[in-house]
């Protein structure tokens, strides 16, 4: 385990595990909300700092998105020497992540969840000039002031619950980060790039949860997971939250589904 000060680790009870990952410029803190619940179906949770995050956006720049997937595969290994069966679930690019190292090291990960899957900013809530940008991210890689360009977050941070939306706003000290590096973006946008190119031969199981309401990625992309994959999987919308389902009004019901179907995928392996 991690001792970065930021990295959490809570043991279970029913000899499984929960690798959660959170997403770009976010930090293990966002997904304790979700963390509470699966440790209350007994779930043993990890939930790692991945490279180059929790302190500011130059080291940030500083990574790839292949950085970040070691840390998920390092976290993986680590929960498999203390439990029966890991599972991975993941925010955004963390739900990329997961599955990537699911996907590198079969049967190490039993089933994946993914939250808001997201290829690109193209939500009903995000500036108009972020789709355009990210129609030429491939050209904008080689600017060479790129990693001095920050793009803010939108006022709701994701977050449709004003008081939930506050909790996250006043996570900066725990490492969360209030802007996206351009550098970042461009890491995002091809690590989608290489998940696309593995879905038609991944196996592992997946749920697929997105919001209907999601201000920052379409329902379209959760779609698109769900007819390119190989494995089998579930698509289930999540009503009454925007793109940050694992902190919004709908988190237990998030953290049910998750928990309810890894014990359903990890009977089915198991039979």
């Amino acid at each position: 385990m991690k001792s970065d000060g930021l990295s959490f680790y809570m043991e279970g009870s029913n000899g499984n595990a929960v690798l959660l990952v959170h997403g770009l410029t976010g930090a293990p803190a966002e997904m304790r909300l979700v963390a509470r619940q699966l440790h209350r179906r007994g779930y043993s949770v990890y939930a790692p700092l991945l490279a180059g995050h929790g302190r500011d956006s130059q080291t940030l720049c500083r990574s790839r998105w292949q950085d970040w997937l070691d840390s998920v595969g390092v976290a993986a290994e680590w929960l498999s020497t203390r439990s029966d069966a890991v599972f991975a679930a993941g925010i955004c690019v963390g739900g990329k992540l997961s599955m990537l190292a699911a996907n590198a090291a079969p049967g190490a990960i039993q089933a994946v969840a993914i939250y808001s899957p997201c290829f690109r900013y193209d939500g009903w809530d995000v500036p108009f000039y972020y789709p355009l940008l990210s129609a030429h991210v491939r050209w904008l890689a080689h600017i060479p002031f790129l990693d001095r360009l920050n793009f803010r977050e939108t006022a709701s941070l994701g977050i449709k619950d004003d008081r939930l939306r506050r909790l996250v706003a006043g996570m900066a000290s725990a490492g969360v980060l209030e802007a996206f590096p351009g550098r970042g973006l461009v890491e995002m946008y091809r690590l989608g790039y290489e998940l696309k190119q593995r879905l038609p031969k991944m196996s592992t199981p997946t749920l697929i949860l997105h919001a209907l309401e999601d201000d920052l990625s379409s329902p379209a992309h959760a779609r698109y997971i769900s007819a390119n994959i190989g494995g089998p999987h579930r698509l289930q919308w999540i009503e009454d939250s925007y793109h940050m389902i694992h902190v919004d009004r709908q988190h237990r019901r998030v953290a049910e589904l998750t928990a309810d179907f890894f014990e359903v995928s990890h009977a089915t392996i198991c039979a």
